[in-house]
């Protein structure tokens, strides 16, 4: 086979080399329009694992590439004023040039042509004179720019400024994230030693700060300057350098661009590394990216039936790898990108925030990294919660939590499900046993399903209600039988289900109308649910009127039945989310339009609400922090205002769900695809948080809370299979703290038995 690779940067020479291992009668070409040792860029980073994969496909090249590598095994980060140090991370570096010697050398010695200072401006001729033609030209790829129709490229341009620097002042004991407030705004490095004597600086910060410092009129020399100035604290009298010398002034640097394709080949031609997809250098995965698939390539041209087949196994296989690093490289520059809600978090929770931005690395993950590091943050986070002083050191969703003069015992949340069991708005033996066995299972609060202020106010026949003198009396029951045989708390989810309401069972038709017997339907507009759904009226203020006093009486009737807190269910499309969301909100009144004229309504309700609900006894609002619908609903910019609305008016906690507003919502799914939204209120506003969401395990619940991504999590489906879910997860992760109901005392030791056993198995 005739091959041309396009580009003689990492992926083209390892590419080539791959192929050559495989069969050396292929005639390989590398075209490079710079010179040999011209690079772009100073130190590479690879982990342990892409070491591994070096190692399996070339030994030789592999060996060479180690030899000249700077290891590290801790991250540093320097932050008000702080070093906070942690190990166990295994990463190697080697400078970028020194790499493309070393792989040139290999490439040669297999006897690959390799052609410097050459142009590949005629793609077309190219392709007629070789079999198969490789685009790896990187980020700004002319291959891929030429068949742009056939790739169909996504690029993303983000947010931050970057330049890529070096320095000769040593970081040689860690990988070093500095964090410096200036007069200008916040600046930042990411910085890693690569040789001896030569470390990678990048300098980083946001639009406004790269406006404010003026770096668009400065010279090439000056920004390096600047720059310099900015860290000399961390330089040691050292110079920061910069050897993009084809670049002048403001273009040295550079806005990152997410790069995905639709399509990575097209005829005999494909698309291989940054060409292909990008990942954001803050995850260090670039140059792994690049190695794996030009071995996945090699491997597929050599084990597939055709040219075609080999293609699509390589997008196949490879696409679902970069999606995955593209997500966490996402998560990772989307940190970076908001990094400045994080910085006034204490520099303990700072650095756990910094080391879980990407979600590759969990809570438990750390700990089997640094396990001194993490049990001191454990304790930093016990002592900020107001455990005792001598309480164990324990993970943090066992630390206490108190709203108002309601005491938590721990940080985990049985979120609200509904049950679709109740008789004619009553709550039965079901709802006893159901909220009972999640009570004694280990929680520090229990929620109701949506209760519902009236007979149409439900959302089915089979949902309860908290306004006939019957409601009150089976909730009594089931709340003394909570507080008698359980630690938990209880509260009390209140709401109205609008235009989604006079709907059939859950396990029936979701969201269908009744078969028959369907009642009035009320809504902030007259828009149906759907399709299939009923037209609502639009509500008129004498049924505002009257709906708000239905709330204000079922608060009335949860303080008697013994609730412990209640929350305003103003989310998921119901009537009181149907005023807030511009999607179902159309209205051209004073209670329609602007966000505040969308919230006076809602706003009302609460605060109607909170004028009857006892002083000492807390009030969260459920919100839909993100329509999934663009600019046409309710964002995450705009639930933030949302919450600081709602929190003005007294609430306590703003317990964080997003979507189920809008059947034409096209919501993003992923573990803790929910949390984002938390995240955001929690720090740009301070305001308490509950964070909802596909949260399955303890390792989520502990990392969301830690990095104060929310203050409690709400566990929904695991506590449906599983009402002990919080005494399990516990026995799993090694704490042996937490309450058991006597009776069950037995079991409990058998679970902790059976928790080590398989610990101790994980180990050997």
């Amino acid at each position: 086979m005739r091959v041309a690779c396009l580009g003689g940067g990492p992926a083209g020479l390892y590419f080539a080399i791959s192929m050559k291992l495989r069969d050396p009668a292929h005639e390989v070409v590398v075209f490079e329009r710079n010179r040999a040792n011209d690079t772009f860029g100073w130190g590479v980073v690879l982990s342990d694992d892409a070491l591994e994969n070096l190692q399996k496909n070339d030994p030789k090249s592999a060996a060479s590439i180690r030899d000249h590598f700077a290891y590290w095994d801790d991250i540093a980060v320097v932050h008000d004023g702080v070093r906070t140090v942690s190990g166990g991370h295994g990463f190697a570096g080697i400078g970028r040039k020194q790499m493309l010697i070393l792989l040139q050398e290999r490439a040669r010695e297999l006897g690959v042509e390799l052609r410097f200072e050459t142009e590949f401006d005629d793609i077309e001729a190219i392709r007629a004179e070789y079999d198969l033609v490789v685009g790896c030209d990187g980020l700004n790829s002319r291959v891929r720019e030429a068949y742009a129709d056939h790739f169909k490229p996504e690029i993303d341009l983000r947010a931050c400024k970057f330049v890529w620097l070096g320095t000769h002042q040593k970081f040689d004991d860690a990988f070093t994230f500095i964090f410096e407030k200036t007069e200008h705004g916040w600046i930042w490095a990411h910085v890693y030693q690569f040789d001896a004597d030569t470390a990678t600086f990048i300098v980083e910060c946001g639009q406004e700060t790269w406006d404010n410092f003026g770096f668009e009129n400065m010279s090439k020399e000056e920004i390096v300057e600047t720059c310099r100035a900015v860290f000399a604290d961390h330089l040691g009298g050292h110079d920061l350098m910069s050897n993009a010398a084809h670049l002048r002034g403001s273009a040295v640097f550079m806005n990152f661009p997410r790069v995905l394709c639709e399509k990575w080949h097209h005829e005999n031609v494909v698309l291989l590394g940054d060409a292909s997809a990008t990942a954001h250098f803050s995850i260090g995965s670039g140059s792994r990216l690049a190695f794996d698939s030009a071995i996945a390539l090699a491997e597929f041209l050599h084990s597939e039936p055709s040219m075609e087949a080999a293609f699509e196994r390589y997008q196949e296989e490879r696409r679902l790898d970069v999606l995955r690093l593209q997500s966490a490289a996402r998560n990772s520059l989307e940190w970076f990108e908001e990094v400045e809600r994080y910085l006034d978090l204490d520099p303990v929770q700072f650095n756990y925030s910094l080391l879980t931005r990407s979600q590759r690395i969990s809570h438990e993950n750390l700990r089997l990294r640094d396990a001194n590091w993490l049990e001191s943050a454990e304790k930093w986070f016990q002592d900020q919660a107001g455990a005792k002083a001598d309480a164990p050191t324990r993970a943090p969703m066992f630390a206490p939590y108190k709203l108002r003069e309601m005491d938590l015992k721990n940080r985990i949340v049985v979120s609200p499900m509904a049950q679709y069991k109740a008789v004619e708005g009553c709550p039965t033996d079901w709802h006893l046993i159901h909220y009972g066995e999640r009570a004694k299972g280990g929680a520090g609060l229990v929620y109701t399903e949506m209760t519902c202020v009236s007979a149409e106010g439900r959302i089915t026949p089979g949902c309860p209600g908290l306004y006939a003198p019957e409601h009150e009396a089976a909730w009594k029951r089931l709340t003394d039988f909570v507080h008698a045989e359980t630690q938990a708390k209880i509260c009390c989810q209140i709401g109205h289900s609008g235009r989604k309401g006079s709907t059939q069972l859950g396990w029936e038709v979701m969201d269908a109308p009744l078969k028959d017997g369907n009642w009035d339907l009320v809504s902030a507009s007259a828009i149906p649910w759907s399709d299939n759904n009923a037209t609502p009226r639009e509500i008129s203020r004498q049924d505002m009127d009257e709906v708000r006093d239905q709330f204000v009486a079922s608060a009335q009737m949860a303080h008697r039945a013994g609730f412990d807190m209640i929350e305003l269910h103003a989310a998921h499309g119901y009537l009181i989310s149907s005023f807030i969301s511009p999607k179902s909100n159309i209205r051209q009144d004073e209670y329609g339009g602007s966000l505040e004229n969308r919230m006076r309504y809602p706003l009302e309700v609460f605060e109607a609400m909170r004028a009857v609900w006892p002083a000492d006894k807390p009030m969260s609002v459920r919100i839909s922090a993100n329509d999934w619908v663009g600019e046409e609903g309710v964002t995450p910019e705009e639930a933030v205002k949302i919450a600081a609305m709602f929190e003005a008016a007294g609430a306590d906690i703003i317990d964080v769900s997003a979507g189920q507003t809008s059947v034409d919502a096209k919501p993003v799914y992923g573990r803790m695809f929910q949390t984002p939204f938390s995240d955001r209120i929690r720090n740009e506003t301070g305001i308490a948080t509950m964070a909802v969401g596909n949260i399955y395990e303890a390792d989520h619940a502990n990392s969301i809370l830690m990095a104060r991504r929310a203050d409690l999590v709400v566990v929904g489906r695991p506590h449906l299979a599983d009402p002990y879910w919080t005494l399990h997860e516990a026995a799993r992760i090694g704490d042996r703290h937490e309450f058991w109901p006597q009776p069950y005392e037995a079991g409990r030791d058998q679970a902790w038995r059976l928790a080590d056993r398989e610990a101790e198995m994980i180990r050997v």
